[in-house]
């Protein structure tokens, strides 16, 4: 299968059932209403699990991240010939896992009132809104996501190799410690596939997709990947 399809079937896992988990906690009249961030943290981590395991399955090396995508190509570690179709997969999947999703819980949707809760279920935001700050929380949260992936390559296996279990687990961790103040997208196409996805479904009663926000979850993540894979490579 093409690096494309290994990309776009992994995303989507990712996102169906990361999306899903939040629409099970934070929408009306779910079975899993109000299970709190643990269940969130938990549910991520295993979209995660289940998406590389999928994507590297399938022929890619289960980035299911641009910023990831774009470090290593940097780099020199990803030939740049397939940086597109990496990042094509991947945005193609978080947008069609996030209408996936959607439809799963369109009944929830439709009783639930809230509209910031709504936004929620497809995208990241700030606890506290603070641009800087914000930014500097994404930009950590992604140097911790591609170092510890890096550091957890054996060094018998390519430099880009990513075992499933072990980053679901990372991102486990990372949700747990550091996701309070903005959500931890971590992965600019987790962010802005979705919120793409909100802007266009006919979801009812929703409120804007805050694309004044949506720039933070995508050039946090590049910069906090790309130091990480810089910072590895003097390391190693």
């Amino acid at each position: 299968m093409s690096t494309f399809l290994a990309e776009f079937a992994g995303t989507a896992l990712l996102i169906i059932l990361g999306q899903g988990v939040v629409s099970n906690v934070v929408l009306d009249k779910t079975k899993g209403h109000n299970g709190g961030w643990i269940v969130i943290a938990f549910g991520w981590a295993m979209a995660v699990f289940i998406g590389v395991y999928t994507a590297t399955k399938l022929g890619s090396d289960g980035h299911l991240n641009p910023a990831v995508t774009i470090a290593l190509a940097a780099f020199g570690d990803l030939k740049t010939s397939l940086v597109l179709p990496y990042l094509g997969g991947q945005f193609a999947g978080a947008f069609i896992g996030s209408i996936i999703a959607w439809l799963a819980y369109k009944q929830h949707f439709d009783v639930t009132e809230n509209k910031e809760l709504k936004l929620a279920v497809f995208s990241t935001g700030a606890a506290i809104r603070n641009p800087i700050y914000n930014l500097l929380t994404e930009a950590i949260g992604t140097f911790v996501l591609m170092f510890g992936a890096l550091a957890m390559t054996p060094s018998s296996a390519p430099f880009i190799t990513m075992d499933a279990l072990p980053v679901g687990l990372l991102v486990l961790g990372i949700g747990l410690s550091l996701g309070g103040p903005t959500g931890y997208a971590i992965n600019p196409a987790r962010d802005l596939g979705p919120r793409i996805a909100h802007f266009i479904l006919p979801i009812k009663n929703k409120r804007d997709s805050d694309w004044g926000y949506s720039w933070i979850p995508v050039i946090g993540p590049v910069i906090g990947a790309a130091l990480a894979a810089w910072v590895f490579r003097i390391l190693l």
